[in-house]
């Protein structure tokens, strides 16, 4: 736990991202990786991996709080999902007239 009033060194993603790539593809040592892209503690690269393995990309991504492009990626999801949900029933009825006017038809 950090001390009141302490200031946390932020790392984006694209250098999240370049320390795995050196990791995994390169074989580079945590060492390594923390002096050359002047990381302050290995263990953080050791998180980034660990989230990295159980995550993927999206393990890297700041978490804290809710973002404001989850959340509108969230309400286009929804969005979408209330239109298919409209669009199936409006098929179901569609699908119930044509039949019913194929056996009015037939019964002709």
């Amino acid at each position: 736990m950090g001390v009141k009033g302490q200031k946390y060194k932020f790392y984006s993603e694209e250098l999240k991202m370049e320390a795995i790539r050196l990791h995994v593809d390169e074989k580079w040592t945590y060492r390594q990786i923390t002096e050359h892209l002047e990381i302050q503690d290995k263990d953080r690269v050791k998180r980034w991996m660990r989230k990295y393995r159980e995550k993927g990309e999206f393990g890297l991504l700041d978490q804290r709080g809710r973002r404001e492009e989850y959340l509108d990626q969230e309400r286009y999801v929804q969005q979408l999902k209330r239109e298919n949900a409209m669009l199936k029933k409006c098929l179901e009825i569609w699908m119930r007239e044509v039949r019913s006017r194929n056996m009015q038809s037939y019964s002709k």
